[in-house]
């Protein structure tokens, strides 16, 4: 018996990446998350994980509380668990690897000290807002795309088929009804 896979292109799962990330980067501003921020990592400079979502949260407990919650939605919609989680009992840097991203969520005080925006200057940081609307963007143009191909395909199934002559069909009927009469 043969099986057959899907494979998903790289674009496909770029996009559902951006999907993924784009979920996690709400649960941080549902939950109060501060100066949430999205690195797009070079590919040559990352080599492992395609974005880092970074967010800061007031103490220890609002941080567990935001990486559970991101944990729990990206299971529940998603069905994707994390790789590995790092720091939840401390609270003050909590990772969560997804492998294409990486979720880190800080105390204010522990963001500040290791500064990962800075240590990846070659990354792209981009507020949710700007990421959401590349999302959008990039979905849109792929619809676009497919409903292009769409019309083409039905413009040419159209020429091919021949056209049905409806006008025998209601004779037939209109014979039938006078014969019972």
């Amino acid at each position: 018996m043969e099986t057959t896979t899907s494979v998903m292109t790289d674009n496909q799962a770029q996009q559902q990446t951006r999907i993924l990330v784009q979920a996690a980067a709400a649960v941080c501003e549902e939950k109060k998350g501060e100066e949430t921020r999205i690195l797009e990592l070079d590919p040559v400079d990352s080599g492992l994980s395609d974005f880092f979502l970074v967010t800061s949260a007031t103490n220890d407990r609002q941080a567990i509380a935001i990486a559970d919650e991101i944990e729990l939605r990206l299971k529940r919609q998603f069905g994707v668990m994390p790789n590995s989680v790092e720091g939840r009992r401390q609270g003050d840097w909590i990772l969560l690897d997804y492998v294409d991203f990486v979720v880190h969520v800080f105390r204010k005080e522990r963001r500040a000290f290791y500064d990962i925006e800075r240590l990846r200057k070659s990354a792209r940081p981009l507020t949710p807002a700007e990421f959401d609307a590349e999302l959008k963007a990039a979905l849109a143009a792929k619809t676009r795309a497919v409903r292009g191909r769409s019309t083409v395909a039905k413009k040419t199934t159209a020429r091919k088929a021949p056209a049905k002559k409806a006008a025998p069909a209601k004779k037939a009927t209109a014979k039938k009804t006078a014969a019972k009469r």
